[in-house]
């Protein structure tokens, strides 16, 4: 009896986060404790304007290091590895041959070159609501649904070869387990899922021109594989290992920072943004503002996810600060920490700059892929530091735009922070100022690696279900509003929201420039 409590006590899940750019490996005890983890990284393609790919064999090569990395630290440190569990990024797509081999680049969530299929969707609004009311998923290019019609169009060739339509979740399960199967979670961000028969949409299959055999059977979060025999001597674990589906990262999130009862939301700034809610149903709001993904059978996540978020602070870095990794490593200083600082010593409201941060069209609330950023507001007193801080403002901004339309599903009690912002102080309080609202930084912020692994407990038996989770994360520190600041950003906010309604035309304009250059 004691051997088997020592062993329960070490028992560990690996829960594996597979973001944008790169993939974390992160082992996790039943407690909630990170006892090791690795990290990789691989390239954003991007070959021609909108176009946002990547290499799925480099992705699931990466993969494959973290979790070798992650068990070979685990047996040092003499722990039982019990499985492992994915979170994977949303809304991508590959088309595959009849050996599940990718006949392209995979497509990423930021590849907005069906923007031109959107507008003629678009433009049957009967049509959209009926597909976003059935789906929860708006009418936008980043979903897999104009993604697959886009390959129909411009590639009939290679369409007429896919055998089978992937996203980076079924395409690494099956290179893990042998089994062709993709979560309900996943399945529900493509913008081509039933969300009441929790299944594809007939209906919207044939719109794309596909065929139920396509697409992979459909299962729940907590479905388990074993680990194939090539990888697991790939990385060197034994064979039959457990392994769960798991989730989309988005919906991950809620549950590894323990935002999990009524009125919790989480805001993330990594990358790209997002704030999010925990249902019991799926929700869809009235405007087609709002997403809704499934995270368990009986669980769902109402939110809405910005496209630019840190990768508008990291183009700020890289052209307009020159802040490069040769320049400053002999400084032995961040080149984030460095931005940081000079903008804390701006005022809020950044002396009037404001920064429209929608490089990349912009998803929640306009779903809309012709927007592109802005500076408004410059003048000869403007510096480097006023456009870092208007950076972080305006993508601050963005994230308001959301909170006003998830405010209309109920009321809010709770934000609970996690993402790569968490790591500045002035931007954690910059957000709590914008919105108006307490924010609370849990003490783990590592989200979707967690919530992965949460799935994996769930998987064997050990958590009875997410709620669990809210026993186990702890409030870290809170960031208040300052009255103050809150006037001054209230003011601006109208301004930033004004821009977006009144530029329509030219937003369209530029985009059309821009796509024929």
């Amino acid at each position: 009896m004691i051997d088997m409590i020592q062993n329960t006590e070490k028992a560990v899940w690996i829960g594996v986060d597979l973001g944008t750019t790169g993939v974390r490996a992160i082992a996790y005890d039943i407690q909630g404790n990170n006892v090791c983890a690795s990290e990789a990284f691989y390239p954003l393609l991007t070959p021609h304007p909108d176009w946002a790919e990547e290499n799925p064999l480099q992705i699931f090569e990466s993969v494959e290091q973290v979790i070798a990395e992650t068990a070979a630290q685990l047996r040092y440190k003499n722990r039982v590895l019990e499985g492992i569990s994915l979170s994977t990024v949303m809304h991508s797509f590959v088309g595959l041959d009849e050996s599940y081999e990718p006949l392209t680049d995979m497509q990423t969530w930021a590849d907005s070159r069906s923007v031109d299929i959107v507008k003629e969707m678009k433009a049957d609004e009967a049509l959209c609501r009926r597909f976003y009311e059935k789906t929860g998923c708006p009418i936008h290019a980043c979903y897999p649904l104009a993604k697959v019609i886009w390959m129909k169009r411009n590639m009939p060739e290679l369409f007429a070869r896919m055998h089978y339509v992937g996203s980076i979740k079924d395409y690494l399960f099956r290179n893990l387990t042998g089994e062709w199967v993709i979560d309900h979670s996943t399945a529900s961000t493509s913008g081509m899922y039933n969300e009441a028969d929790m299944d594809w949409d007939a209906e919207i299959l044939a719109y794309a021109g596909l065929r139920r055999e396509q697409m992979p059977r459909t299962v729940s979060t907590t479905y388990q594989g074993k680990l194939a025999e090539t990888a697991a001597k790939a990385m060197n674990l034994p064979s039959g290992l457990p392994v769960v589906i798991g989730a989309t990262d988005g919906v991950l999130v809620n549950v590894g920072i323990g935002a999990v009862r009524p009125g919790q939301l989480s805001a993330t700034i990594g990358t790209s943004g997002a704030l999010r809610m925990l249902t019991e149903k799926p929700m869809t709001d009235p405007k087609m503002r709002t997403w809704c993904y499934n995270l368990t059978d009986d669980m769902w996540v109402a939110g809405g996810a910005i496209n630019n978020g840190g990768m508008i602070l990291r183009w700020v870095r890289d052209k307009i600060c020159h802040y490069t990794k040769t320049h400053l490593e002999n400084l032995d200083v961040d080149g984030y920490d460095l931005m940081t600082m000079k903008a804390a010593h701006i005022a809020p409201g950044a002396e009037g700059l404001i920064m429209l941060p929608c490089f990349t069209g912009e998803r929640a609330p306009y779903w809309n892929s012709e927007l592109r950023g802005m500076l408004f507001g410059l003048s000869l007193n403007h510096s480097r530091s006023h456009i870092i801080r208007a950076t972080m403002e305006g993508i601050c901004y963005s994230m308001n735009t959301v909170l006003l339309a998830l405010k209309e599903f109920g009321d809010i009690r709770d934000i609970r922070v996690s993402g790569s912002f968490t790591k500045s102080q002035l931007w954690l309080q910059i957000l709590a100022d914008v919105l108006n609202q307490e924010l609370t930084l849990p003490d783990n912020s590592e989200g979707a690696a967690f919530g992965a692994a949460v799935l994996g407990f769930i998987a064997s038996g050990k958590l009875k279900g997410i709620s669990d989770t809210a026993e186990l994360v702890h409030p870290k520190k809170r960031y208040q509003p300052i009255a103050g600041n809150v006037e001054t950003y209230r003011e601006l906010y109208d301004i930033f929201a004004r821009l977006y309604w009144k530029l329509q035309p030219e937003f369209a304009d530029i985009a059309a420039y821009q796509k024929n250059m």
